[in-house]
């Protein structure tokens, strides 16, 4: 059953890890995604290692990282910095939907791929740029890295444990949170800029930046400083806005509770068998609970450490107080919740080597999606699209190959 993209043609000008997220849901629901790579060396993130796959031949294959956001996609080696493969990628251009590049501002101007030029070519296309900075303002020409990201735009002051405890520093998030969110909003202005040329027959240009995503994602937090005006603070597992909502040690480990009510709080007093603190006066409701966050959590630690995780988890859950384990990533996979709603698929790549990878969480009833093609080995559509896409021969292929333009 085709996806709800089919149909449609993704030119992917994409590397490391923003750009190619996106493609690569692009590609889940259904699209033609074609991954331009430069001739001998692709992707920087197919050498981002160890761990790598194995090919077929038994050499060191991809990197983990590479195959984490190329799948569906058709890797087409041409040299950019050539005349003659810049008309092909043009070529490529005019023939797709939608173009998705993470240059530097201003980068594919000389080469004739920025939006003017392919504009001018086809002028229905949508054309999306991700940068750290955007197209514009004092720091566009910077180089923006998701680390950089998440320390500039904020995520960092409010991530780690707080002032004066152990361990106590910013912590960047442990995955490339501003990198992975961009993409996924770069999709979500594509999907916009696509009903709109439905619409009117008008295509667009869409300017996606790191800064201005990791700063929207600030969510209550920045609301919290814009209504508040003081700035939050690192509360290492607390919540800002809600306690009891953190982690608590308990006899074998640790355990998340997620007391997010009134009626929840009096029922986790009485399972951990203190009835009264839901009786007193500090900690009835849950404004009171976090101005009183650093007298009520010290009680609730003790009672807390009597149990294991396991324990407290059954005893929760039954009462239906939200709770859970911290688990491990490997034991993420063996999860019966994970297993059931299918989260970890496999990939046969077309020389047989078994891939594995991430569902996609998306689950449509009428177009859902098909995990068909494998992250591709480096140029392992250079010929299939040159030759059913621009329409040339063998010879023609076989003489770009020659003269160095496409790998």
């Amino acid at each position: 059953m085709a996806g709800p993209l089919t149909g449609l043609r993704v030119l992917d000008l994409t590397r490391v890890l923003a750009g190619p997220w996106a493609t690569q849901v692009l590609a889940d629901f259904g699209a033609e995604v074609i991954k331009i790579e430069k001739p001998g060396e692709g992707d920087d993130t197919r050498g981002w290692g160890p761990p790598f796959i194995t090919n077929a031949d038994g050499t060191r294959g991809d990197a983990a990282y590479f195959l984490s956001a190329n799948r569906g996609k058709w890797s087409v080696a041409i040299d950019m910095a050539s005349p003659e493969g810049q008309s092909l990628i043009r070529d490529l251009a005019a023939r797709s939907d939608i173009v998705i590049e993470n240059f530097k501002v201003g980068g594919l101007k000389k080469y004739g791929l920025d939006y003017d030029s392919l504009k001018a070519l086809k002028p229905d296309i949508i054309y999306c740029s991700i940068t750290g900075f955007g197209q514009n303002g004092p720091f566009a020409q910077r180089a923006g890295y998701d680390f950089m990201i998440q320390g500039m735009a904020g995520l960092m002051s409010i991530t780690g444990q707080p002032d004066g405890t152990p361990g106590a520093e910013p912590m960047k998030v442990g995955v490339a949170f501003a990198d992975i969110f961009t993409g996924l909003y770069a999709v979500i202005g594509i999907q916009g800029a696509l009903y709109h040329r439905q619409r009117t027959g008008e295509g667009q240009y869409i300017d996606m930046a790191l800064l201005d995503t990791q700063v929207s994602v600030l969510a209550n937090q920045a609301l919290n400083y814009l209504v508040g005006g003081t700035a939050p603070t690192r509360l290492g597992n607390a919540h800002p806005n809600i306690v009891p909502y953190q982690t608590f040690a308990t006899s074998d480990g640790y355990i998340i509770m997620a007391v997010g009510s009134d009626r929840q709080f009096k029922e986790y007093c009485a399972i951990i068998g203190m009835p009264s603190l839901s009786d007193d006066e500090r900690f009835k409701t849950n404004r009171g609970r976090v101005v009183h966050r650093n007298e009520l959590v010290p009680l609730l630690q003790g009672p807390m450490k009597v149990r294991t995780t396991a324990e407290w988890v059954a005893a929760f859950e039954a009462a239906a107080v939200p709770c859970g384990p911290i688990n491990t990533i490997d034991q993420v996979f063996a999860n019966e919740q994970v297993l059931a709603r299918g989260l970890q698929v496999g990939l046969t790549r077309d020389d047989g080597v078994q891939v594995p990878g991430v569902a996609n969480p998306i689950q449509f009833s009428a177009t859902p999606v098909e995990y068909d093609k494998a992250p591709p080995r480096f140029g392992d559509g250079t010929d299939k699209v040159l030759a059913e896409t621009l329409g040339l021969s063998l010879e023609a292929i076989a003489a770009f190959r020659k003269a160095g333009t496409i790998g």
